[in-house]
């Protein structure tokens, strides 16, 4: 059975950090690019980051350059988000996501979410 359970969101002040982490089960992590979403109230889902399944490559929104690292231990089966710097802004329930090209199609798994609130 898959399955993506993320955790470490949480309230924090502005200016804080969270560490969010992602623990995956039921597939083959390691052949897997895995990434963070993040969905604030009345806006549409958006790309966080992301990273290949070797972890030699990765991106970043422009909103995170800088602030965000994201990297994986592919021996824990596990993607971490460490979010620095953190701003009202970046309020938003953040998603987990596992996807892989194989034989034409795309296998996407999503976490359930984890809440993370930016505020004083």
């Amino acid at each position: 059975q898959v399955q993506l359970v993320e955790s470490g969101g949480g309230l924090v002040q502005p200016g804080g950090s969270l560490r969010l982490s992602c623990a995956a089960s039921g597939f083959f992590f390691n052949t897997y690019d895995m990434s963070w979403y993040r969905q604030a109230a009345g806006k549409e889902r958006e790309l966080v980051a992301a990273i290949a399944a070797a972890g030699d490559s990765t991106n970043y929104a422009d909103s995170v350059k800088g602030r965000f690292t994201l990297f994986r231990d592919n021996d824990k089966n596990t993607v971490y988000l460490q979010m620095n710097s953190l701003k009202p802004e970046d309020t938003a329930v953040y998603y987990c996501k596992a996807r892989r090209w194989r034989l034409g199609v795309f296998d996407d798994y999503w976490g359930q979410g984890t809440q993370v609130t930016v505020s004083s």
